[in-house]
């Protein structure tokens, strides 16, 4: 396995210092510096042999280092910070052939042209774009071998959520459709610096072979989006702009959206796309 014993590298608060990577609010930087802490969330990962792992918002690199000691084949980080770049180009000096740096925004880039396949992603994310970057990944699923992502607790409980909670919602629907969701672990406040006002939680995604149930992503969300916004109505309301037929698809119209499962919303989805394609042949 292409392990590397990073043993002699400085403590991560001198790197801290050195580079004057001070945590920034405003790019949603909350450091982990407990390697291991780190190290027990890349065994988590369950990272098959050889596997080439992307990692977003690296900070002053204490997933990378664990995530170094693996059995990745590589490790490709994906930084916007230049303090933080600085920090990973010099940790590249050690591992020049394992490690790939690219400097830019992981919102702006389709990160599975950075590494081969088979890929991993495995991040910290800045909490202030988690959500987008997740569903910008669900679009290209079948480029990734699994996903492990840590979140604010209650953005993970709402991807894991089952039908009938007030958590499930538009988030739990497209994650499980796609992917078996596993909540992992939480992170306390405290393991990071500075401390966020939020527990964390680390969430571990594998992409179905194919998705729970037919249905295009596009009309998925947009069912999604009009069930959940008003979540307190009953779905006849909720989904009257899209005029389904409920008594042909077998759903009670008087439901309202957290208490339809992830296939019903998909028959929706797909009972939506065949009458406007009759509708406008």
């Amino acid at each position: 396995m292409p392990m590397t014993d990073l043993s002699d590298l400085p403590p991560l608060k001198d790197v801290i210092q050195t580079f004057h990577l001070n945590a920034r609010k405003a790019l949603g930087q909350n450091f982990l510096l407990d390697l291991n802490l780190t190290r027990k969330i890349v065994r988590n990962a369950n990272l098959p042999d050889g596997i080439h792992v992307i990692e977003i918002g690296p900070g002053p690199g204490g997933m990378t280092r664990a995530l170094l000691e693996s059995n990745a084949g590589s490790v490709t980080v994906i930084e916007t910070d230049p303090r933080a770049v600085a920090v990973m180009e010099d940790l590249k000096t050690v591992v020049p052939d394992r490690l790939n740096v690219v400097s830019g925004d992981a919102l702006k880039m389709d990160i599975s042209t950075l590494a081969p396949a088979p890929r991993a992603i495995v991040a910290n994310l800045p909490y202030n774009i988690a959500t987008v970057l997740l569903i910008g990944w669900l679009r290209s699923i079948s480029r990734f071998q699994q996903m492990t992502l840590m979140f604010q607790k209650e953005v993970a409980e709402r991807i894991a959520a089952q039908p009938g909670g007030r958590t499930y919602g538009r988030l739990s629907v497209l994650c499980q459709w796609l992917c078996d969701v596993r909540l992992v672990q939480d992170i306390p406040k405290t393991a990071f610096t500075p401390p966020p006002k939020v527990t964390s939680s680390v969430v571990h995604f594998i992409p179905r072979p194919r998705p729970l149930a037919p249905a295009r992503l596009e009309t998925l969300e947009r069912v999604t989006g009009l069930a959940f916004g008003q979540r307190r109505k009953m779905i006849r309301q909720s989904l009257k702009s899209l005029d389904p037929d409920f008594d042909q698809l077998g759903i009670a119209e008087t439901l309202r959206a957290e208490q339809l499962t992830v296939k019903d919303f998909c028959r929706i989805a797909e009972h939506v796309d065949g009458k406007e394609l009759q509708d406008n042949p």
